[in-house]
């Protein structure tokens, strides 16, 4: 639903159509701002390990990957090391959005031993979970690269560090749905009953604020010709049958976007793609994805 090319986190209004592949950037004060909790829980009131080291000592660490992946977290990396100490210098051999190979070095960091060793795990911290969201992404938009369907993720977050994994997503090749709950309406289950009916939501959702997109969820193709006949901008297909949603695309004919959603696995995607949906919405993205394994050590 959101536009890549939008700032964060604040994106303006968009048509869910104007979807595109490009690198969205957060801003600097949401990395700035997961930096320092990340080095508030972990140095606290000082690093004492550290603190056994001449203050005056200098070195260098090479930083590699030890298994294939995406890399994504330069700039939380490059954060880290600057909040802790000016003098400390990163220089990379990778970008974001790249592919690495195992045992490939990433980045070499030199300055005070001290400031080196404090922000290593922070900053690894980062680079290894957002590059394993990157990988997880790539491994899924590889297998329908050539179906024209576009994989999105969810708000499955981790708590705090949402615009940062929707930065990874795009980095490993899928696309970002809303951000949160104020930049699109995803009219659900819940909210169709409390509000009287789908028409009734829909039209709700227009009045409270035109600008703004309107997805709504269906479980039937009877709630489907519903939501079409109520005029919204896409439908979500919750847990349809493969059959079903084969049935939806007919029945849609283009007049909406249709988003497929559940039980998205590494089995069942390839053949929900097939259906001809428009998007699949896949919570592993974010919510399952394993950290790639880093390594650092002084030269």
């Amino acid at each position: 639903m959101l536009t890549a090319t939008i700032p964060l986190p604040c994106p303006a209004s968009h048509p869910m159509t104007q979807l595109t592949a490009e690198r969205i950037h957060p801003d600097e004060k949401s990395i700035l701002d997961n930096v320092r909790a990340a080095l508030a829980e972990d140095v606290g009131s000082g690093d004492i390990t550290a603190a056994l080291i001449p203050e005056s000592t200098l070195a260098t660490a090479r930083v590699i990957t030890r298994e294939d992946g995406v890399l994504c977290g330069r700039a939380w990396v490059d954060r880290v090391f600057s909040e802790l100490d000016s003098r400390i210098t990163v220089a990379w051999q990778a970008n974001d959005g790249d592919a690495i190979a195992a045992e490939h070095p990433l980045f070499t960091v030199t300055g005070p031993a001290r400031g080196l060793l404090t922000g290593e795990r922070a900053a690894l911290n980062f680079l290894q979970l957002l590059s394993g969201t990157a990988t997880t992404c790539h491994r899924y938009a590889s297998m329908v690269s050539d179906t024209g369907v576009r994989l999105l993720d969810t708000r499955k977050t981790i708590p705090g560090l949402r615009l940062a994994q929707k930065y990874a997503v795009t980095c490993g090749g899928c696309y970002n749905h809303r951000i949160g709950l104020y930049d699109a309406f995803l009219i659900k289950e819940n909210h169709i009953l409390a509000a009287g009916g789908i028409a009734e939501a829909v039209r709700a959702a227009r009045n409270h604020a035109p600008d703004k997109p309107v997805e709504v969820e269906v479980e039937s193709l009877a709630e489907l010709e519903q939501a079409l006949s109520a005029s919204c901008d896409r439908v979500m297909l919750d847990n349809f049958s493969l059959v079903d949603m084969a049935g939806a695309v007919s029945m849609s004919n283009g007049r909406v976007e249709l988003e497929a959603s559940g039980n998205v696995t590494e089995q069942t995607i390839r053949s929900i793609a097939e259906t001809g949906v428009d998007f699949i919405s896949i919570g592993a993205l974010t919510k399952d994805c394993r950290a790639l394994d880093l390594s650092m050590r002084l030269l």
